[in-house]
């Protein structure tokens, strides 16, 4: 079988997992499956960026060291290459899976956060974060069909070449280069260009929380642009989930959960400054802004209680080590 140009060979040998094999196959250097791991971070920010699922990401990764684990290698010469046309595969069947199983999979739906203590510098955060892609930008990714997303992920998030992904996506390279372009098109017309100063970015959504705390509506609205877009997944709560358009309409949604406003705390949120709504000790919420030219364009809150739970977070005094 061929993998985006890098050969895949024989799938004829099951392993489990890299620790539990693939040591028989080391010559003079690292092992296959020590070789798989350098490359596991990687990886696993190209899944997450195809799914937005940490979940599903992490199965996507490990489908591919199974395949990896079955295939002859020896005559691929770049395995990182390699990896990452697998993954994309991979993560392309499982796009297309999600689409067939469920008739509108998208609506009302958030990807995942990912959360860490403000301003930390977390290594694994850091890989899976590397282009500081927001969740504005993953919900936009939700909306391209399975093909124009890996076109577009591999291609501009991860420099893989149009010659290489068109195997993965059964398109000639030239073919394979317009889904990109459709892609990019959606994204640059639906993304505004976040600031790329932190503290900046820091100084505003913690603004927005100390007007949301005040209830002061007019100090709501100095900090949010006139067409912002507020997300909200609330699950079975159906506390008001779903779209709010306008900078009035948002900042009257503000003042709704006022009371919630004083349980807030700052984390990191997919690399940048957000909040998590914490009252009387359990987790409520977790929002994420996108700031451009000082002025909030959208905001994330993740509110269903089911997936909050399986984010596996980490203890509130670890989010939370100077309170």
């Amino acid at each position: 079988m061929e993998q985006g140009g890098f050969r895949d060979g024989p799938q004829d040998r099951a392993q489990h997992g890299p620790q539990d094999g693939a040591q028989d196959r080391a010559q003079d250097g690292p092992s296959l499956a020590e070789r798989f791991e350098e490359q596991r971070g990687h990886l696993r920010a190209v899944a997450y960026r195809m799914l937005g699922s940490l979940s599903e990401a992490e199965d996507a990764v490990q489908e591919t060291w199974l395949r990896l684990s079955r295939s002859d290698t020896a005559e691929v010469r770049n395995l990182a290459g390699w990896l990452t046309t697998v993954v994309g595969r991979v993560c392309l069947d499982l796009l297309r899976s999600r689409g067939s199983r469920r008739e509108d999979p998208l609506e009302g739906h958030l990807p995942d956060p990912v959360i860490g203590p403000d301003g930390a510098a977390d290594p694994e955060q850091q890989a899976l974060l590397a282009d500081s892609v927001g969740l504005a930008m993953l919900v936009v990714l939700d909306t391209l069909a399975p093909a124009e997303r890996l076109a577009f992920v591999l291609h501009d998030l991860f420099a893989v070449t149009f010659e290489e992904i068109a195997p993965i996506v059964g398109r000639a390279p030239a073919a394979t280069r317009q889904l990109a372009s459709r892609a990019r098109r959606r994204v640059r017309g639906s993304v505004p260009v976040a600031v790329s100063d932190p503290v900046r970015h820091r100084e505003v959504v913690s603004a927005f929380q100390a007007a949301a705390r005040g209830g002061d509506f007019e100090a709501l609205l100095a900090v949010l642009d006139p067409d912002v877009v507020l997300r909200a997944d609330t699950g079975a709560l159906g506390l008001g989930g779903g779209l709010v358009r306008g900078a009035r309409a948002v900042a009257a949604q503000a003042l709704t959960f006022q009371r919630f406003a004083h349980f807030a705390h700052r984390i990191s949120v997919n690399g940048r400054a957000g909040f998590l709504t914490v009252p009387e000790g359990k987790v409520f919420s977790v929002m994420s802004f996108t700031v451009v030219e000082g002025r909030i364009t959208s905001i994330e809150v993740l509110a269903d209680p089911e997936r909050l739970a399986a984010l596996g977070l980490p203890p509130l005094d670890e989010l939370f080590p100077s309170e």
